[in-house]
């Protein structure tokens, strides 16, 4: 079976959901009252993608493109808490830029051991032992466990080399990197023999760099023509462009100047996405074949027009490997000043973003299909709904107090809400019953409680104490 070379695919990763908590009471002999002892759920598996210098395709992800993160497990009685998901490490090769559904480059991916979470994994529910308090001894509920987060993803191999090999098809660059390095890419007399980037290793003194052979470049290809952008997304790394140019072609509308002109011509239209332009990248121009004669003469004769624009010019023959010494030598000194010209890489640092003073943590909108409608958005009151079983009253009750707590009543009593109108809370609608009046123009009653508890006629302690007194007092006429 031949293998294949896959350059970008698209893959749908799933993080593992949380366990959900356990409602449980102790039991045990002699000891009724035992106490609330449900454990806690399981965090969810995360997805990561993980960058592995002995991979160098994508093409696992073409075959299977879908990847599941292992969910965590439910808690259990006696304080038993849910086991942990196992996170999914999936390896990409070193260069692998991750995109959205936009096309909008989440992360670029380079560094051997470089890690990246593609999907998140639910946080496990609390149980009700964790949830007991002083006010809430015995909760009757447990939180259920959050979805793991889904999500569609593009991976894309961009080609991390220090130097960058163009030309048209049957230029040589394939024979070129095959002498230059011991990359042994497949090299044959017809166009488009090399469909797939091929990476070489070269020691020039003391200097080691890498070289890329990309496919073959025709007019059109910033357009997408013939292999277009999959050849010109492999050069945006690269420190510096070598053009190779076929100086024995037989085709009679081509020459060297033309063939450089039309190389430069698309590289001026094509846009890296990883930012950057590639008119500033250094150039070198190698005019190959001048092991046949006329070939030699060609390049003897554009010699001093290409250097006149400025650009290097070798002659070289990977047949009798004429002038590829000096080729090396002259690619490490480009290189090694590129890289000194860059700062030296700082230590990841860890960035902390506090929250705002004033970030109330959500924000209430108006339902734009329903006129008395609103919408609470934020990623706690969202969080906790999620977590909240709805079949379970005193769960119910208990979310109400933690979105009253955060301040959501109040938000929405400034909002215009009134008792009854719906509230969507992370894609759940109910009818909001205000449990405070927070502004509201009616007077409510606290969760749990009477209102003719309040109809109270008992006589208090002060009442009673003056009451004593005065019997004590008798008047002076007495």
């Amino acid at each position: 079976m031949v293998s294949r070379f896959v350059d970008r695919v698209v893959i749908h990763v799933a993080a593992g959901s949380g366990g959900n908590g356990c409602a449980s009471v102790h039991r045990e002999k002699f000891k009724p009252l035992g106490g609330p002892d449900g454990g806690n759920g399981g965090n969810g598996g995360n997805v990561v993608l993980v960058v592995d210098s002995n991979v160098h395709t994508l093409l696992d992800f073409h075959f299977r493109p879908h990847a599941d993160a292992a969910s965590g497990k439910q808690g259990q009685g006696a304080n038993r808490d849910g086991a942990t998901g196992e996170d999914l490490e999936l390896k990409v090769p070193d260069g692998t830029v991750v995109l959205d559904e936009n096309g909008e480059i989440i992360v670029d991916l380079v560094g051997h051991g470089t890690r990246f979470v593609a999907a998140q994994g639910g946080r496990g529910g609390l149980g009700n032992a964790a949830l007991s308090s002083k006010a809430r001894r015995a909760p009757g509920f447990a939180l259920l466990g959050e979805p793991g987060e889904t999500r569609d993803l593009v991976l894309e191999l961009r080609s991390v080399a220090d130097a960058g090999l163009l030309g048209f098809p049957s230029a040589g660059k394939s024979s070129l990197i095959s002498v230059l390095s011991s990359a042994k890419p497949k090299i044959a007399d017809y166009p488009f023999t090399t469909l797939v980037p091929n990476l070489g290793v070269v020691t020039a003194g003391e200097s080691v760099y890498t070289i890329a052979d990309v496919p073959g470049l025709i007019p059109g290809a910033s357009q997408g023509k013939g292999l277009g952008l999959d050849f010109l997304r492999h050069i945006e790394r690269c420190s510096v462009l070598v053009h190779v140019i076929d100086c024995a072609t037989y085709e009679a509308d081509r020459d060297p100047i033309s063939d450089i002109d039309a190389l430069e011509e698309e590289l001026a239209r094509y846009t890296p996405a990883l930012g950057g332009d590639l008119a500033d990248r250094p150039r070198l121009v190698v005019l190959n074949k001048i092991d046949v004669p006329e070939a030699r003469e060609l390049a003897e004769f554009v010699r001093p027009d290409i250097e006149a624009r400025g650009l290097p010019v070798f002659a070289v023959s990977t047949a009798s490997r004429e002038g590829l010494r000096e080729l090396s030598f002259a690619l490490a000194k480009i290189i090694e000043d590129d890289r000194a010209s860059k700062p030296a890489p700082e230590s990841t640092r860890v960035v902390l973003r506090p929250t705002a003073v004033d970030d109330a943590g959500f924000t209430v909108v108006a339902d734009p299909e329903d006129e008395e409608g609103f919408i609470v958005r934020g990623e706690r009151p969202e969080r906790w709904v999620r977590q909240t079983d709805f079949n379970n009253t005193e769960a119910v009750g208990y979310l109400g107090d933690r979105l009253a707590r955060l301040g959501v009543e109040e938000a929405l009593a400034k909002a215009g809400a009134r008792p009854g109108c719906p509230v969507t809370i992370g894609g759940v609608t109910f009818d909001w019953e205000p449990s405070t009046p927070a502004g509201v123009a009616i007077m409510m009653h606290g969760r749990g409680s009477d209102p003719r508890l309040e109809q109270n006629e008992r006589v208090s302690a002060d009442e009673r104490k003056a009451a004593k007194i005065a019997r004590r007092t008798r008047p002076e006429d007495e």
